[in-house]
């Protein structure tokens, strides 16, 4: 996929990579410099939505097993 860079140094983002990273309006864009080109690396305006899905999954059900157990040991 490929984007213009406009006389202001704007760029729009294609569709298809907005759909599929679920970028939105408020989204932020980290650029790196690398030896190897430039990464791109979307920032998320939620900070909640930001860790979404990078833990090892489950959290809520341990959570309440965790407590079930804490509340059968009293």
């Amino acid at each position: 996929m490929r984007s213009t860079i406009t006389d202001r140094g704007q760029t729009v983002i294609p569709a298809e990579i907005r759909r599929q990273f679920h970028l939105g309006p408020a989204d932020r864009l980290e650029w790196l410099i690398e030896p190897q080109g430039i990464r791109v690396i979307p920032v998320r305006s939620d900070p909640i939505q930001a860790f979404r899905g990078r833990g090892k999954g489950g959290a809520t059900e341990r959570l309440l097993r965790e407590r079930q157990d804490e509340l059968s040991k009293e």
